[in-house]
């Protein structure tokens, strides 16, 4: 995991400097980091890492609490001088494609587990090793990890950065995710 390419990015919020990192020179999908411009990785630092969800990061699916989720974080790390690692790991790892084909299987009534696991995947292909690997680059020892899921805390462990304390980013509940967000919390232990 390297460096590729970095720039100042100003928002409405503050100036974050926007980190592209992947293993190739050439990937036009790289990961991010988005630093606060005042981040201070000599103390504890406020850390979001959100893996990508096209349909709710960008066109505002209600399917999901994932869009939600980000903007709570954006506003937390804009207050709170902190850092956020965005993963290119749509749909719990699996894709864009399959992850339209499991909406197709949720609409038939089968949970959001219970879908992937019918596509030949597991419940949850997602891989937080990257965001260690940048959160190391960035030098970051201490951190408030903004998360529901037990396996983001879980892929810490060895990993020589340290959670302080994990805050729970708790969305509003719709008609359309009520039963995706309790799959999630019955069948992958998420805290909300």
């Amino acid at each position: 995991m390297h460096r590729i390419a970095e720039a100042w990015i100003p928002t409405e919020k503050a100036k974050f400097k926007m980190i592209t990192y992947s293993h190739e020179s050439d990937d036009r999908m790289p990961n991010i980091a988005f630093i606060h411009e005042n981040a201070d990785v000599t103390k504890p630092v406020y850390v979001r890492i959100h893996s990508e969800c096209l349909t709710g990061d960008l066109f505002g699916s209600l399917r999901c609490d994932c869009g939600p989720q980000l903007e709570k974080s954006k506003e937390i790390i804009a207050k709170k001088e902190g850092i956020i690692i965005y993963l290119r790991q749509e749909g719990r790892g699996i894709g864009l494609i399959k992850k339209l084909e499991a909406y197709n299987l949720q609409d038939q009534g089968i949970d959001t587990v219970d879908a992937n696991l019918i596509l030949g995947f597991h419940s949850d292909e997602r891989d937080y090793s990257d965001a260690l690997d940048i959160l190391k680059d960035l030098m970051v020892k201490e951190i408030i990890l903004l998360t529901n899921n037990p396996d983001k805390m879980d892929a810490f462990d060895g990993s020589g950065i340290n959670i302080l304390r994990r805050e729970s980013l708790i969305i509003k509940s719709t008609n359309e995710n009520e039963k995706y967000l309790q799959a999630k919390k019955d069948r992958m232990g998420h805290m909300i």
